[in-house]
Parts: structure tokens; C-alpha cells; sequence
């Protein structure tokens, strides 16, 4: 792993713009991905709003949106928990994901703009250099700005709306699992062959590229249920 891995306790993510709520929520979501707020903790409003310096209001409303992503559970009454990670739902998920952003990242080589292909082709380069680094927190990162991008530019809210309730759970399963079955670097070179089929404004590579990193995270998925899952059990 690379230096200044995302299990160090001091490191909060790079993003500092917007209001307090979305700066909030790109905290606790950086923390719930990374795990070090772990499956099933219970979380307090008021904890959370001491440890981060942001008032009670913005952190309630950063849950609320947490909620609707399912990164966390909220109950009636009983306190909020961070949800747990179920493998099999993360196959389910990527059924949807690949419909999505085989439309996304097409629409995107289709409708970016050329200084927003030009930041996708940037992107594409970084990517490359963080997975030949093993850098791990370089390119959780760039990942989310990928996603972001595609949900922008491809300019179909209802598209990037939906495409909204995977990315966290997407992240927090690959950082769960990465070091035990991924190759980081092939990763890295999907991910950016993807970004910089939509820099080339080809709509059919970007979503023929959209579907090979599908495939390998399909792959991914399902290298982590055989690990975790004994042999009897096994079909």
C-alpha cells in the first residue's frame, strides 16, 4: 500500500467547498468507505459534530443523505448505525450500475463540453499514475471525481441522481476487499480508459470501456464471496 493510506487516523479528504452539510457529508462519507467508521457502529449526532467542528444541523442532514444511499440506517427511537456489507447485495447493485453508466459515460463522450474532456483525459492520466504507484488514497479519490464527472457532464439528472445511491457503496466495498483480490494498477487502467474514451468523444468506446470495468468489478465481487464463503458452501 502507499504511503498515507486512508488508515491513518489524521487524514480527512481533500474537499472543502460547498455548505456545511455537503461538507459534512463528504467527511462521514470518506470515513464510512475507509471503514474507520466500521460496519454496524453506532453513531452519535453529537460525537460526530465535536470530532468534525460542524454544527448538529449539518451533520443530521449529512446522515439523512447517508440514509438514502444506504451507508447507514437510521432507526426510529434506537440511534443510527453504519450499515453493514453484504456481498451478494453488491452483485445486485452492479446490475444496475452497469445499465447506468454504459448510458452515462456515452451520453458524457457525446455531451462534455471540450474543457470538459480535456479534465477527463487529465483525469485518465492521474488515474493511470496513482494505480502504477499503489496509491490507494490518490485513487479512491480520483474515482469519486470520475463518478462525478460522469454524473455531471452527462447532463441527465435522472441518470446521475440514481447513479447517486451507488458510488458510496461501490467505494466502501472495493476498500474492504481491495488488498486481498484486486489488482490496483489494472484497475487504474480501466477506470482511465473509460475517462479517456469520453476525452476522445467516442460514445461506443466509452461505453464498450464502461462495460469491461463492470466486468472486472463483477469479477472482484465475486472473488471476495469465494474467499469469504467455505468450500461446502460453494455451488
Amino acid at each position: 500500500m502507499a504511503e498515507g493510506s486512508l488508515s491513518s487516523p489524521d487524514i480527512e479528504t481533500v474537499e472543502t467547498g460547498g455548505s456545511l452539510t455537503d461538507r459534512a457529508y463528504r467527511q462521514l462519507e470518506e470515513r464510512i468507505v475507509t471503514l474507520r467508521l466500521a460496519p454496524g457502529e453506532v453513531l452519535s449526532e453529537a460525537a460526530l459534530s465535536k470530532q468534525l467542528g460542524i454544527g448538529r444541523t449539518p451533520i443530521r442532514e449529512a446522515l439523512q443523505r447517508l440514509a438514502r444511499e444506504g451507508l447507514v440506517v437510521i432507526l426510529p427511537r434506537r440511534g443510527i448505525l453504519v450499515a453493514e456489507i453484504n456481498v451478494r447485495s453488491q452483485l445486485e447493485l452492479l446490475k444496475v450500475r452497469r445499465e447506468l453508466e454504459r448510458l452515462m459515460s456515452r451520453l458524457c463522450a457525446l455531451r462534455a463540453t471540450a474543457v470538459e474532456k480535456r479534465a477527463f483525459a487529465e483525469l485518465a492520466d492521474a488515474m493511470e499514475q496513482a494505480g502504477e504507484a499503489d496509491d490507494d488514497v490518490a485513487f479512491m479519490r480520483q474515482d469519486r471525481q470520475l463518478n462525478g464527472m460522469i454524473s455531471q457532464h452527462c447532463r441527465n439528472e435522472y441518470a446521475a441522481k440514481a447513479m447517486g445511491l451507488t458510488h458510496g457503496l461501490s467505494r466502501r466495498f472495493w476498500y474492504q476487499h481491495y488488498r486481498q483480490v484486486l489488482d490496483l494498477p489494472r484497475c487504474a487502467r480501466l477506470h482511465a480508459a473509460q475517462a479517456r474514451a469520453i476525452a476522445e468523444g467516442d460514445p461506443h468506446a466509452a461505453a464498450a470501456a464502461s462495460d469491461r470495468l463492470i466486468d472486472y468489478m463483477e469479477t472482484f465481487t465475486r472473488a471476495t464471496l469465494d474467499a469469504e464463503e467455505p468450500a461446502a458452501a460453494r455451488v
